[in-house]
């Protein structure tokens, strides 16, 4: 049987490494991952807690496309709490995961062929949706003066329908302050291009809030998830906020595609968004794990990297070390017992000569897992 040539995506190399790792200790041996960004903490117990209560009380149907209005209500709150803006619930639509997000985004506002920009290195799963969807993806190659984002001189000459950028962004940690994003929100508008940003990392930052393209404009498409702020991966929930006239929009086309995002995803969302403490006590994890990082990945060899200024990533040019990167983490996983993602996944052209290091897992992993590549690195 004949597949699509829309089907034609690469995979996602960090799948890939995960399954290396499973294999790996499938075998008895003790894998530290650093590849995968994903909490090592579940959901706040609050979630679980709602869900169960939930499902004693009736079946979990089918919500309205746009999602459960209290979940909505909250979320939009949320704005009020983090970024002092005043947000119509109305335009908060829930998502199955911002992977669903990405996917109504690029649908609503793209048409085949359409040129959407994205920042190199970049999320490895934006240039693959967009070929999925007949788009075609322009990879901005982004400077380290710039702290690997993309600013408005990037977008010279690039025919953009679209702009795609993310503060904190994977895999580099770096955000855009206000000035950069004002920057980027005006050039965008200046060549008649819808402006979409990725924020699922808000909320893990170190020294300064993360910037939402909502304290600048309306005119934009946001997108978050419950999967890592909010540490609930596997439950597959999201949101996105777009303008008003876009709602009915959206709506529709998320009635077709998804009907709703899960139900109980949904309630054990709306549950976890008050859950400070246990959110609190995640982030002072992350920035240990960060405290740690930016000491040992210097003292393990790999010297070349910036401070993230948020997400829990660093990102290393280790192009002094090997040329090639996903072969560079084959040898790392073997005889460190450390999984990390190569830079393929992210930057198509500079991307075999870097890595990217997680450090969402428990304190006690990241050490140890520090330790291990000290230990290779001085073997090598």
């Amino acid at each position: 049987m004949r597949v699509s040539r829309r089907s034609s995506v690469d995979p996602f190399i960090v799948m890939d490494v995960m399954e290396a790792a499973r294999q790996a200790e499938e075998t008895g041996r003790r894998i530290i991952h650093m590849e995968v960004g994903q909490p090592g903490t579940g959901a706040p117990r609050a979630a679980a807690e709602a869900l169960t209560a939930a499902m004693s009380e009736a079946p979990l149907g089918y919500t309205v496309a746009l999602g459960l209005p209290a979940l909505r209500a909250r979320i939009a709150r949320l704005y009020g709490e983090w970024y002092n803006v005043d947000l119509d619930p109305s335009r908060v639509v829930i998502t199955p995961g911002s992977s669903g997000g990405f996917l109504l985004a690029f649908t609503a506002l793209f048409d085949t062929g359409d040129r959407v920009g994205i920042g190199a290195p970049g999320y490895p799963s934006y240039r693959q949706i967009l070929r999925a969807l007949d788009l075609v993806p322009v990879d901005i190659e982004t400077a380290p003066e710039n702290r690997l984002q993309p600013v408005p001189a990037d977008l010279t000459g690039k025919d953009l329908a679209g702009l795609m950028v993310a503060s904190p962004a994977n895999p580099t940690g770096t955000m855009l302050d206000r000035p950069a994003m004002e920057a980027l929100v005006g050039a965008t508008a200046e060549q008649g291009a819808s402006f979409i940003s990725d924020e699922i990392y808000h909320g893990i930052e170190y020294e300064a809030k993360a910037v939402s393209a909502l304290e600048i404009t309306d005119e934009a498409y946001v997108i978050n998830s419950f999967s890592k702020y909010f540490s609930m991966t596997g439950w597959r929930v999201g949101w996105m906020v777009v303008p008003d006239d876009h709602v009915r929009v959206i709506e529709r086309i998320a009635q077709n595609m998804f009907i709703c995002a899960p139900h109980a995803s949904q309630i054990a969302a709306l549950a976890a968004m008050d859950a400070t403490s246990e959110l609190d006590a995640n982030l002072d994890v992350y920035r240990a794990n960060r405290a740690l990082m930016l000491d040992g990945l210097p003292a393990a060899g790999f010297t070349d990297i910036a401070p993230p200024d948020g997400a829990f990533y660093v990102y290393a040019d280790v192009s002094e070390l090997t040329g090639d990167s996903r072969a560079f983490a084959a040898e790392i996983l073997e005889h460190a017992g450390v999984a990390v993602t190569p830079g393929l996944d992210f930057d198509q052209t500079r991307g075999h000569q870097t890595l990217r290091f997680s450090y969402a897992r428990s304190t006690a992993d990241i050490a140890e897992g520090l330790e291990r590549l000290k230990t290779f690195m001085q073997q090598r």
